[in-house]
């Protein structure tokens, strides 16, 4: 099993009126790191005559993390549907490996043409697969 691995680097703009970065800043990376992920598994949603569309995404936040700090966002997949995967997403503070946020993105591949879903396509699923993990996305509220 691969992670697929990108660094955020906190800027001042992503921060709030507490000094600390603000929650919608983390969805910010989560689409970076969905948008990367995309990427290196090899696919191109244009060829293919669809897209994916973000059907649920969520994230604890469970330290708090300051402009000038470096994230590394850690990506696999855990779960792969006929239509749908499901990522889990780690973020972890790169000078002291501590975990800041974790978060779950659950993604749909769609045909905006038609407006439905559709399956992953063979090419996709084989990328996916790469980066398939039995670790799952645990909510520490429930």
């Amino acid at each position: 099993m691969d992670q697929h691995i990108i660094d955020i680097h906190i800027r001042m703009s992503e921060t709030n009126a507490s000094g600390h970065v603000s929650n919608t800043s983390y969805y910010i990376y989560l689409d970076d790191a969905r948008s990367q992920f995309f990427h290196a598994v090899g696919f191109g949603s244009k060829e293919q005559n669809m897209s994916f569309v973000l059907a649920s995404c969520y994230c604890d936040f469970l330290q708090e993390v300051f402009f000038g700090q470096t994230l590394q966002i850690e990506t696999t997949v855990s779960k792969i549907g006929t239509k749908s995967y499901t990522l889990q997403h780690q973020m972890i503070d790169r000078a002291t490996r501590s975990l800041v946020a974790k978060a779950q993105s659950v993604v749909v591949c769609f045909n905006h043409q038609n407006k439905q879903s559709v399956a992953i396509p063979d090419a996709l699923y084989e990328g996916l697969k790469r980066y398939e993990s039995n670790n799952q996305f645990i909510n520490p509220s429930t």
